[in-house]
């Protein structure tokens, strides 16, 4: 029983860290950068670029226009549900993160 128990933690804990390795944050920015090209109009396609930084692979550089913002937050909205755990709440704050920016340079804007 302790060791089905220590197992069904160890995966959890497993899933968790795999998550947020690198290779599978880059996955879900290329969906999503791809879902909102798709979604956006054809003029603003390449106002929308995410890169990675090759010296520290956690870090991501997201360009996206103002006028983009709508698409780039739908298309995290549509993949959030096929995320796992970790990933999600690592998106979430991604999002957060843009719509504060793009509060504040709209207020800053007026």
């Amino acid at each position: 029983m302790q060791n089905s128990l220590a197992l069904k933690l160890n995966n959890i804990i497993k899933e968790m860290q795999d998550g947020l390795l690198p290779e599978a944050l880059a996955n879900w920015y290329s969906i999503i950068q791809s879902r909102a090209r798709e979604h956006c109009p054809e003029d603003l396609r390449e106002k929308i670029g995410i890169v990675q930084d090759p010296v520290l692979p956690m870090k991501f550089k997201l360009n996206i226009s103002k006028r983009t913002v709508p698409f780039v937050i739908s298309a995290i909205e549509q993949v959030l549900p096929e995320m796992p755990y970790s990933t999600r709440l690592y998106f979430e704050k991604v999002q957060e993160i843009i719509l504060q920016e793009f509060t504040k340079n709209k207020m800053g804007a007026q």
